[in-house]
């Protein structure tokens, strides 16, 4: 059987909250209260699962002072 291939997150489209807490060095618990709190443009549900679109999230976190 084929190995899935590895992909970093720095070449992802969709991270984890999980995965987008390691890329931004914000806590994951952070993230989720955030999520809790408003509607943003950088989330993708899928069914039970919250997505963060990487890109979109850069972005926002470039437009932030304070979280």
């Amino acid at each position: 059987m084929k190995e899935t291939p590895k992909v970093e997150i720095k070449d992802k489209i969709l991270l984890t909250v999980e995965e987008a807490a390691a890329y931004s060095g914000i806590s994951a618990t952070t993230i989720r209260g955030r999520l809790r709190e408003g509607e943003y443009d950088f989330v993708l549900k899928n069914g039970t699962k919250t997505m963060i679109k990487r890109k979109m999230f850069e972005k926002y976190l470039e437009s932030v002072d304070a979280i």
